[in-house]
């Protein structure tokens, strides 16, 4: 049994409390007054219910190519570094998990994680939904990788076959994105518009066909307001923002840092993350999914999109509390809440009432979050294979003391 006592942030309340976790089943037994007999050390800290992750790229898969940049292990490393416990990994891989024996020959692959993975299925123009409840996504236009749609209607022929599953949509216009090539830049090669149209797209594939649907990276303000109307005629739709839109926008590239900073959505202008800032606030954002993209800095010299984000998960969590004054109800909800009740219908039997609430039957796992000390960013303390972060040279103001797994005390090792 693991007794975990101090300041208590679920979603819907924060109270002084401890929590008992039964380490044969990794649940949670008990909740109920502290005593003053804490197995860990949560001084200056907040317990949050394990944070979640609903939007990773680990880049394993069977085909083995790309281990150079993460596998399930590594990512997991760099998840509890990061105060994360429960990851959903993108299926945008060489061999991409599309049917039956491509999804569950991935799924062997997720054994060596510390932390739990579900696992997308990837949707293109000849797929077909699997037999097993399973989060799907959709690339819209061109990322990284193989699997996405030419056209919007390519993409409606194919979700056709997927009514009332849960989809994700990676959120651009592939004919915006082509008319757009040319342009001088990366962010104006990607331009606002083709996120805002490619959402006006998405919003009616979801309604129309009945998906259970989830906007990815969000990153432009202006399509905010299509989001909120479609909520209020009934569409099931939520929305993810990662911490490089919520951080940094293209004020801030140079010359120097530009190739590093270079994502699919690329960073859009200062008004468009405030925006998104207060989208998250409101409840209109319902996840921070970092999009954590391990990609090595030899490889982001050759232009590829995508940063890593899973180590400074749980410090950004506490960025967003001091510097943008959210509390700890408001981060346990986007952070731990939402991710939880999303992952809820694709976790194995014995996994009780499942992630993301302080509650007896819930599973065991937290997020010890300490606000008393900084971390300041360096390659150093990186865990994830790629060995660096955006964040690098920054401090943000906190850190991960504890990540608890179904009752296993994971420490913090600092740089």
């Amino acid at each position: 049994m693991l007794r975990v006592e101090g300041r208590i942030a679920n979603h819907d309340r924060e109270f002084d409390g401890a929590v008992e976790v039964d380490t044969a089943t990794g649940l949670i037994t008990h909740v109920g007054p502290a005593q003053g007999r804490s197995d860990l050390d949560t001084s200056g800290c907040l317990i949050f219910p394990g944070f979640g992750d609903v939007h990773i790229h680990a880049r394993e898969d069977v085909s083995g190519t790309q281990l150079h940049k993460e596998d399930f292990r590594s990512a997991s490393n760099a998840a509890l570094h990061g105060g994360v416990v429960q990851v959903a990994d993108m299926p945008n891989n060489p061999v991409a998990p599309v049917d039956e024996a491509s999804y569950a020959a991935k799924a062997v692959l997720t054994r060596s994680s510390s932390v739990h993975v579900t696992l997308y299925a990837g949707i293109g123009p000849g797929t077909q939904p699997l037999a097993r409840p399973v989060p799907y996504k959709a690339f819209m236009g061109p990322s990284v990788g193989d699997l996405f749609f030419a056209s919007q209607a390519q993409l409606e022929e194919a979700i056709a076959r997927y009514r009332g599953c849960n989809v994700s949509f990676h959120c651009e216009d592939p004919v915006l994105l082509e008319q757009h090539k040319g342009a001088a830049t990366h962010e104006a090669r990607r331009p606002a518009i083709a996120e805002v149209a490619a959402t006006e797209f998405a919003l009616k594939l979801i309604e129309t066909y009945g998906l259970v649907g989830k906007l990815c990276h969000y990153s432009t303000g202006e399509g905010l307001a299509q989001i909120r109307a479609a909520r209020a005629r009934g569409v099931r739709v939520t929305c993810e923002a990662t911490p490089h839109h919520l951080y940094f926008d293209d004020a801030m590239l140079t010359d120097g840092n530009r190739l590093a900073l270079q994502m699919n959505p690329p960073l859009r202008a200062p008004s468009d993350r405030l925006a998104l800032i207060e989208a998250l606030r409101d409840g209109t954002i319902d996840y921070i999914a970092t999009d954590h993209a391990p990609h090595t800095l030899e490889e982001k010299q050759t232009g590829v999109s995508g940063v890593p984000h899973l180590d400074t998960y749980g410090a950004f969590a506490g960025w967003l509390m001091v510097e943008q004054g959210f509390t700890p109800q408001q981060i346990s909800r986007v952070c731990a809440w939402n991710p939880g009740q999303f992952v809820r219908e694709f976790l194995p039997a014995n996994s009780g009432e499942g992630f993301g609430l302080i509650a007896p039957g819930y599973i065991g796992s937290l997020t010890i979050l300490d606000l008393s000390k900084p971390y300041n960013v360096t390659r150093e303390s990186i865990r994830s294979r790629c060995a660096w972060s955006p964040f690098e040279g920054h401090t943000l103001p906190g850190s991960v003391r504890a990540t608890v797994i179904r009752g296993t005390v994971f420490p913090e090792v600092s740089a």
